[in-house]
């Protein structure tokens, strides 16, 4: 994966901030190892401070990998939360299924098998937070999805936005087979920083990460840059 920071600095970082401990702690440690893509430390961080402010009730997750990112906020849900996570790769989910065992969060973690953009229709929340990490390519059309099934006041976290700083440069200086993501990708980004109902900002940690604040309720905007 690329890093919108210097190895330096994700090298600092990673080491400063202390990796989780017990159960969750070993799965981080695990997938690290095995080069099984999860969310980086300093972002795993920054969730963890995020939901510890506001200790959600419901979080839906749209890509569930091994359950490390899910694990990890189940630390954070009210008594009696839950999570709902959506994934369509078994490879990915046969793991996710025994990590959820392992940390005993059978009760807590739902798995929904299936392609997020079937399953989101059939969604009716609220969710208090929506953990976005999924196909980059599809972050715009889940958006309106994200958007109806949060109440105001809900957060929406969304992960890898900046795709290794190249979000940054011209279409036509990424290779050819990335330009439609590419453009997909800041067309999304220039929808949540100007939708008049999400305060929103993007971070450049990890892969760059945005934070999206509902503030009232209203249609989605349907325009939005140039490309």
């Amino acid at each position: 994966m690329n890093y919108v920071t210097n190895d330096t600095i994700n090298t600092y970082l990673r080491t400063l901030q202390p990796m989780y401990d017990g159960v969750l702690g070993e799965i981080q440690k695990e997938s690290l190892q095995a080069n099984v893509p999860i969310i980086p430390h300093e972002t795993a961080r920054l969730l963890s401070v995020l939901l510890q402010m506001k200790r959600p009730k419901h979080i839906l997750e749209i890509g569930t990998a091994v359950a490390f990112s899910a694990g990890l906020m189940s630390r954070y849900l009210q008594e009696g939360g839950t999570i709902t996570t959506i994934d369509r790769f078994e490879v990915m989910l046969k793991d996710a299924r025994k990590n959820i065992e392992r940390m005993q969060l059978q009760d807590t973690i739902k798995i929904i098998e299936g392609d997020a953009a079937d399953v989101l229709p059939t969604l009716t929340g609220p969710y208090d937070v929506i953990f976005l990490d999924a196909a980059k390519g599809q972050y715009g059309h889940f958006l309106p999805h994200c958007f109806r099934l949060l109440p105001v006041g809900g957060l929406l976290i969304v992960d890898d936005v900046l795709q290794g700083g190249s979000i940054a440069e011209t279409r036509f200086s990424v290779p050819r087979r990335q330009r439609t993501i590419h453009k997909r990708m800041r067309q999304f980004l220039w929808d949540i920083t100007h939708h008049d109902a999400l305060e929103s900002c993007v971070i450049p940690i990890g892969d760059g990460v945005a934070l999206c604040y509902k503030i009232k309720e209203t249609k989605p905007e349907t325009e939005g840059e140039e490309a």
